[in-house]
């Protein structure tokens, strides 16, 4: 009984589908008809001219992402325990040229205007100093809390007021939406690109990187040939990527994954370290207790701040989702 990470998961039926309908004759890298399609369903989607394309890795997302707001001498405000800084080997250095990660602190990994303040008010000298020119944030963030609309609106306008970039790390964008109960605008708020998740959610392969001013998006293709992201069968991830987007099957298996974490949620009760609002769940559990769950079968990662981390997919089983609640509720 699989609980480690929704990247276990299997790939959607329909994502399948659509790869074999994609397997046939059509022109390389990014001109097929499926690639070209990408930017019309985006900007139907979010209900504003968008520029989209794909990459096959989150990280790719995040940091090609990056790369078009921040110079190598530059600096991008994120949490402390952001994925960009945490979980991604160097990368965004690597992407962007030795550009540095500018960490600030927060409850449940999420960033507030006033630690970005505090990052801000600290570089007062000139030339010596990294200067800030992007924020990044991360919906669901890193303990599966998301960002209200307020929140957005909070940080993106203090990033027009100091003139940065805003990206977002939508790898759980869809499970943050799900949860808001809103349109993908509203979940996305007035950031300038999102990194749009699709693999944790039922895909294969492909993540979108999505530009809500396409002039943004100039040099984005470049780069990522350069990166080495420009895959000649290029159609297979755009297959993907479409089916996702087809009858909202993104959101539909986001649903899905946030309610088998509710099951499980109702039974840990307080043992919850953080709400339960997306899929991902942490859980306060001693030795014995982690051993007992592992000895009925539930797989599962342990964490870092004495809890274990739970977390649920498209594809859990919900008779699994209540046999682990039951589990935890007996210990």
């Amino acid at each position: 009984m699989q609980f480690m990470s929704d990247n276990a998961a299997p790939v959607h039926p329909r994502v399948w589908d659509a790869m074999r309908a994609a397997d046939s004759a059509d022109t390389p890298y990014d001109t097929d008809a499926l690639s070209r399609e990408l930017d019309a369903r985006f900007s139907a989607l979010f209900g504003r001219e968008c520029a989209a394309l794909w990459v096959a890795t989150g990280t790719a997302a995040n940091c090609l992402a990056l790369s078009t707001m921040v110079e190598p001498h530059g600096g991008v405000i994120c949490h402390e325990e952001a994925h960009i800084e945490m979980d991604e080997c160097g990368a965004p250095g690597f992407y962007l040229h030795g550009a540095k990660l500018l960490l600030a602190g927060g409850v449940g990994a999420k960033l507030a205007p006033e630690a970005i303040a505090e990052v801000l008010a600290g570089i007062t000298r000139g030339v010596h100093q990294v200067p800030a020119q992007a924020i990044s944030i991360t919906q669901a963030s890193e303990y599966g809390l998301v960002y209200s609309h307020g929140e957005l609106d909070a940080v993106a306008a203090l990033a027009r007021e100091h003139g940065l970039g805003l990206h977002m790390d939508g790898a759980r964008f869809a499970n943050a939406a799900a949860h808001l109960a809103c349109s993908p605008a509203e979940a996305a708020g007035a950031v300038d690109a999102l990194s749009f998740g699709f693999v944790k959610n039922g895909g294969m392969g492909a993540e979108a990187i999505v530009f809500f001013d396409p002039e943004k998006a100039a040099t984005i293709h470049f780069r990522r040939k350069r990166a080495g992201h420009l895959q000649s069968k290029g159609r297979f991830l755009a297959a993907q990527i479409l089916a996702m987007l087809d009858d909202d099957l993104w959101l539909a298996n986001a649903r899905a994954a946030n309610d088998a974490a509710q099951i499980v949620a109702k039974a840990a009760g307080e043992r919850l370290v953080h709400p339960a609002q997306v899929n991902e769940l942490f859980v306060r559990m001693n030795a014995v207790e982690r051993a007992a769950l592992r000895t009925q079968g539930f797989a599962f990662y342990d964490w870092d701040d004495s809890s274990i981390r739970l977390v649920t997919s498209w594809a859990t089983d919900p008779g699994h989702a209540q046999a682990l609640g039951k589990a935890i509720a007996a210990l």
